[in-house]
Formats: structure tokens, C-alpha cells, sequence
């Protein structure tokens, strides 16, 4: 009982943090499921994948009701993160651990240092 109210309670504030930036949920799953939950990376990484779709839809409809989605631009980049995720999913579990971890660590440098200036 006490795993599936971390799971929930790691599912609530992903949607929360999701539906409010639009971004980082999965990020979050990914930090939880290896530190909080012990879950190896590379399936970490997988399930994070996996369940932002359900979030991403939901967020989504929501801000297609409120009229803030720009369609050109989404079809534009949706095409090239298809391309990029098709890519990344491959070589997930060609990466070691160790550079899985350096890799997603420069990129959440990156994001922090680009959303504090």
C-alpha cells in the first residue's frame, strides 16, 4: 500500500508540474523512480516516456480549450521530436548507466541555467 501511494503521489505532482509548465514532468518521474524507488535507470527513462503521453493529452485538451496552442509550430516540432524520440529510444539502452546519468545531468544543468537568466 505504502509503494502505491508513492507511485500516486510521484503521478499527482508530475500532472501538476506538467499541466503548469508544460514541460519537466517527466524529468521529475525519472529522478523518483531511480532515488525514491530504487528503479534502474534505463527503465526509469522508458516508464517516463510512457506515461507522459496520457499527461501530455490531457494537458493538451486543456490548453486547446483555452486557445493557447500555436498548430503550425506544434506540427512543426512534433515532427522533429517524433524523428528525435524514434532516435533516442534506440540507443536508450546502448548508453551505460553512468553516461545515461552525466548526459541527463548536463541537460537539467542546461535547463536550470537557461530558466534562471
Amino acid at each position: 500500500m505504502a509503494d502505491k501511494l508513492k507511485l500516486l503521489s510521484i503521478g499527482l505532482i508530475t500532472g501538476i508540474i506538467n499541466g503548469l509548465l508544460g514541460a519537466g514532468g517527466g524529468t521529475l518521474v525519472v529522478l523518483a523512480l531511480v532515488f525514491l524507488l530504487g528503479i534502474e535507470d534505463h527503465k526509469a527513462h522508458a516508464t517516463a516516456i510512457s506515461i507522459i503521453l496520457p499527461i501530455t493529452l490531457v494537458s493538451a485538451f486543456v490548453y486547446w480549450e483555452n486557445k493557447v496552442v500555436n498548430i503550425p509550430l506544434t506540427i512543426n516540432i512534433a515532427i522533429g521530436s517524433t524523428l528525435g524520440g524514434i532516435i533516442g529510444a534506440y540507443f536508450l539502452n546502448k548508453l551505460s548507466i553512468p553516461l545515461l546519468r552525466k548526459i541527463f545531468g548536463i541537460i537539467l544543468i542546461i535547463a536550470a541555467i537557461r530558466m534562471w537568466i
